[in-house]
């Protein structure tokens, strides 16, 4: 994987139902769209004629939520074809799932699962990556997913574990900055840490949403604003990756348009302010 191969986008939102009449009749100022590719594998219908009505105006993603990569039953290869076949009528930028497992026996759990950590799971999931990739044929993105709990026999911390999939598998890092900040937060470790030990290489787009304030805990359920810690932690971000495209997602309690555009256009403004104080590799600071 070659991080220069992926186009910078600049910055996007989540295509959602409630937002379709909108964008298809006003066609906002936006840079590019990501899709839920599930919403869009199925034979015809009203999602697929306004799909192809966006792709003739913006750049699309599709980002999945079913491949369930960490699972222990065989990928699915049926799933495989659909979204190889959705790419190839759409041609998006690039393909992206979640670095966790939804299901087991056959049954979807409908959740994005985390893993142990261990040298094992590396191995395992690093292997279902190259076989989507083959299928898909083209590399994908693997994304962090937000955790509330740990596995006693993990050997290795989350970003070393995400690396080092990536570095195995050979594909991208679909680096989620909500998501990091949530599980630092539940799990006591420093989100900055986290960012400094991604290898740049790899990171080809960032997700930004909000999440719900529990007290003792973070849950990310995307149906707030982002919030201040993690627009902070974007800019750290942004110093150290550079030239990077930024998605807003927001998937409940979903408000107008124009808050996800004021959202994008404010990530904009701090990704052009972060960019001009320079890189920021080696910076150490106390926990946002």
């Amino acid at each position: 994987m070659n991080r220069s191969e992926f186009p910078f986008l600049g910055f996007g939102v989540g295509l959602r139902r409630p937002h379709y009449a909108h964008v298809l009749n006003e066609h906002p100022a936006v840079d590019w769209f990501e899709v839920v590719s599930e919403n869009f594998m199925v034979a015809g219908g009203l999602p697929l004629r306004v799909l192809q009505r966006v792709r003739e105006r913006y750049p699309i993603v599709l980002h999945g939520v079913s491949m369930s990569l960490g699972s222990t039953d065989p990928l699915n290869r049926q799933y495989l074809v659909q979204l190889r076949d959705l790419a190839r009528r759409f041609e998006p930028a690039w393909v992206s799932d979640h670095l966790c497992w939804t299901g087991v026996g056959g049954h979807n759990l409908h959740d994005l699962l985390p893993l142990p950590y261990t040298e094992e799971a590396v191995s395992w999931v690093a292997r279902r990556i190259e076989q989507v990739q083959e299928t898909l044929e083209r590399p994908i993105l693997i994304e962090n997913v937000s955790s509330y709990m740990n596995f006693a026999h993990s050997t290795m911390s989350e970003w070393d574990f995400l690396s080092a999939v990536a570095e195995e598998a050979d594909c991208g890092i679909l680096l989620d900055i909500n998501n990091i900040y949530v599980s630092a937060f539940n799990h006591g470790f420093e989100p900055k840490r986290y960012l400094e030990s991604v290898p740049i290489s790899r990171v080809v787009q960032y997700h930004l949403a909000g999440h719900s304030d529990h007290g003792s805990y973070l849950l990310d359920t995307h149906d707030h604003p982002v919030c201040a810690e993690v627009w902070s932690l974007y800019e750290t971000a942004v110093r150290r990756f550079g030239k990077v495209s930024v998605l807003l997602e927001w998937d409940d309690n979903i408000p107008e348009f124009a808050t996800l555009e004021a959202a994008a256009d404010e990530a904009r403004t701090r990704y052009k302010s972060a960019g001009r104080e320079g890189p920021n590799e080696d910076a150490r600071c106390d926990r946002a």
